[in-house]
């Protein structure tokens, strides 16, 4: 795959007009289309509508009329939208939708809108009721502007539902059996929130969720919709906000799905230049219809307002924002400027973005875009993508190839490490180590560093003390935290027997009192997108291979000073000239003993002294250990109790 850059900051093209200003705001789809259950002249039912303009006859089929198309027609209205009331039809039945194409093929279609399906290996839609599930989580909902406000800190575990964690026969465990044990184990591990994988229903295990069939229902594997309800509700009583991944960008061509729905290209691209994604041999959304746009528009609302999730990582913006993307010459057709840049895919994520801060402003948008699309989390009214967040992939790729390097190669290479550090602010950045990172050959996050057993650890340790100092929201895949050996199985679940072992045991707790200090300590605070709240010590360092930075609260007086030392080597006298005098306290330090590490360093903490060249300087003079992360505070700028909390250090 190819680099993309865009060279201008605003292309033309991508006009800073509002979308709800060139365009009626897209309607709520749901609320008229799918199965709803209702009573007319006194008979309960339920009244079914799909959209098939192309069709020629369609009918409803289910198991409460023996499949039979000949029971059920449907009629058709002017706007090319068929309906029809069928009385008797009660929850959990099972339908489809035959529908005869202009060519005369008839095919049994899912129905686009059903919020519940049947369990695999059937493929049929469900009716549902989503008025029976009451709610516990109005504390969490109260609260949730302030939680996910821009400026407070983001933690997030991702994770996979099937794969984290399964009952002692090795199967996988419902909504309802994951929710007490998931909640319990990331509060403390000192997460904020968890991001699941795509729980959208889908046809094909080995996906990971990532081709979508169903995209208003989660997954019947794990339970029902309301099963899928007493998670969000669970983790949400707990104090967890729930990001889940969405995919608008594709989806698998199932005979039963959206593919020639109504035997055209309804859903996909008519081009065939632009119809099937090559990476993933899946269709592309066609964003240039309003009825597609509509369609993915009201499922995001749908999930926040039916499920009371929390916001969206949108998969592969990239590969909706240019035309060319995996496609060779003569493989894709040009914009009307002749350019790579999809106009109808950006007019699409704009107005996305919009419709969800309308109606839900206290969610989050979160963007994976891999390359250097300008202002992806810029307002929409002066050309931005509208996201709340972008992931940092850069950042991400960079850190692991510099981790990777024996640590006597990594002095002459720590550009790869700092780098990172010159668009901090460009966007508003969530830093991944995601399940891209540790599939497909990669091998775990463990394995990727060099040495035995004590040094891999030890080199994690650093690597997220690097990462929970470097500005921008966290993101940590579920066994990063435990030093996962082997990388990440779909069909398997955590080695939680390896919990038994100190180095294991260490790193989860170093995870999660790096978690308790960036979430209480407002020198970390992420938001504001303040290049002030950074500063280098060392950059270029006078050490090779050690590097240090002040972190400061842009609204008071607070700072903290970062420490890493990169080497295999301790460095046993490395000065550090900060801002404050005093005695600095040693807030954490990764070769404490309770972390797995072997118990050296500055005895709790270190006073300054004076050079006598630089009076104006205080001088901090710290052992560093070898594969060591420090954080150190001065004692008097601390303005409570919880600010001084001092971790384990030696």
């Amino acid at each position: 795959m190819k680099e993309y850059e865009i060279k201008t900051l605003v292309q033309p093209a991508l006009s800073p007009t509002h979308p709800f200003r060139d365009s009626a705001r897209p309607q709520r789809l749901d609320r008229r289309r799918g199965a709803h259950l209702c009573v007319r002249d006194g008979t309960p039912g339920v009244a079914f509508s799909v959209a098939a303009p192309h069709a020629t006859h369609v009918a409803v089929v289910g198991d409460f009329n023996a499949w039979n198309g000949a029971v059920a027609p449907m009629r058709r209205g002017d706007d090319g939208v068929w309906e029809c009331f069928v009385p008797g039809v009660a929850p959990d039945a099972l339908y489809k939708f035959r529908i005869r194409g202009r060519d005369g093929a008839v095919a049994e279609k899912n129905d686009p809108f059903a919020t519940a399906h049947e369990q695999l290996p059937g493929t049929a839609s469900r009716v549902w009721d989503l008025t029976q599930y009451r709610w516990s989580d109005d504390e969490w909902l109260t609260e949730r502007a302030d939680r996910q406000r821009l400026g407070a800190t983001l933690a997030i575990y991702e994770l996979h539902l099937g794969s984290w964690c399964r009952n002692e026969h090795g199967n996988t465990l419902s909504y309802r059996e994951l929710a007490p044990r998931l909640a319990d184990y990331v509060t403390s591990c000192g997460f904020s929130h968890v991001e699941l994988l795509p729980v959208a229903e889908h046809p094909f295990d080995g996906s990971w969720g990532y081709q979508t069939l169903g995209f208003f229902a989660p997954t019947r594997r794990f339970g029902s919709p309301d099963d899928f309800r007493y998670l969000v509700d669970t983790l949400h009583q707990a104090g967890l906000g729930v990001i889940v991944d969405w995919v608008p960008g594709h989806f698998p061509d199932d005979v039963h799905g959206l593919v020639r729905f109504d035997g055209t290209t309804l859903y996909e691209h008519d081009d065939p230049r632009q119809r099937r994604h090559p990476d993933w041999n899946t269709l592309v959304f066609d964003f240039g219809q309003p009825e597609v746009v509509d369609f993915l528009i009201a499922s995001a609302l749908f999930w926040i307002e039916h499920y009371h999730v929390d916001g969206f990582r949108v998969d592969a913006v990239a590969s909706m924002l240019y035309l060319d993307y995996s496609r060779l010459a003569g493989e894709w057709t040009p914009n009307v400027d002749g350019g790579t840049e999809n106009y109808d895919a950006v007019r699409f994520l704009q107005q996305l973005n919009d419709c969800v801060h309308h109606e839900f402003p206290d969610t989050l948008m979160i963007a994976e875009e891999s390359t250097a699309w300008p202002r992806v989390t810029g307002p929409t009214d002066s050309g931005g993508l509208g996201f709340d967040y972008k992931w940092s992939m850069g950042w991400m790729h960079d850190l692991l190839d510099f981790m990777h390097r024996p640590p006597a190669d990594r002095p002459g290479n720590l550009d790869r490490l700092t780098k990172s550090l010159e668009y901090a602010h460009a966007e508003r950045f969530v830093l991944p180590l995601s399940h891209d990172e540790v599939v497909h050959g990669k091998g775990s996050l463990r394995s990727r560093m060099p040495g035995c057993a004590s040094e891999q650890f030890a080199s994690i340790r650093l690597l997220y003390g690097w990462m929970f100092g470097h500005p921008g929201a966290k993101l940590v895949f579920m066994g990063n935290e435990l030093g996962q050996p082997s990388e990440w199985d779909h069909q398997g679940q955590l080695d939680w027997r390896r919990l038994e072992s100190p180095l294991v045991r260490g790193l989860r707790q170093w995870v999660a009192d790096l978690n308790q200090l960036y979430r209480l300590d407002p020198a970390l605070s992420d938001g504001a997108g303040n290049q002030s709240d950074f500063e280098w010590i060392e950059r270029e360092t006078a050490v090779p291979g050690v590097v240090s930075f002040l972190r400061r609260d842009p609204g008071g007086m607070g700072m903290l000073l970062f420490v890493s030392n990169f080497t295999d080597r301790t460095c046993e006298s490395y000065v550090n000239d900060v801002p404050v005098g005093g005695f600095w306290v040693e807030r954490l330090n990764s070769d404490a003993e309770a972390y797995g590490g072997e118990n050296r360093g500055n005895l709790g903490g270190r006073s300054t002294d004076r050079d006598r060249s630089r009076p104006e300087a205080a001088r901090l003079t710290l052992r560093v250990p070898a594969l060591t992360t420090l954080v150190l505070a001065p004692t008097h700028t601390a303005k409570s109790d919880v600010d001084l909390e001092v971790f384990p250090c030696a």
